[in-house]
């Protein structure tokens, strides 16, 4: 197994690709949360207390909510 790299050990690449991925994940869960805000509980497919719980999951969850979350 590979030892644990520091960030100062990481090169330009991973640091942008590790950023990168942290405000697509960010950006996710904040459009979900705004979705699920402006939704009455009728447009929405099971619980809202439990899809925004689920938006915390990674980008699983966001993802998940907009795909099955929302009613058409």
């Amino acid at each position: 197994m590979a030892a644990k790299k520091h960030w100062n050990e990481l090169s330009k690449r991973a640091k942008t690709r590790i950023v990168v991925a942290g405000c697509a994940q960010i950006a996710l869960q904040f459009a979900a949360l705004r979705d699920l805000s402006q939704r009455k509980p009728q447009e929405v497919n099971g619980p809202k207390p439990a899809w925004v719980a689920a938006s915390f999951i990674n980008f699983a969850g966001p993802i998940a909510y907009f795909i099955w979350g929302r009613k058409k």
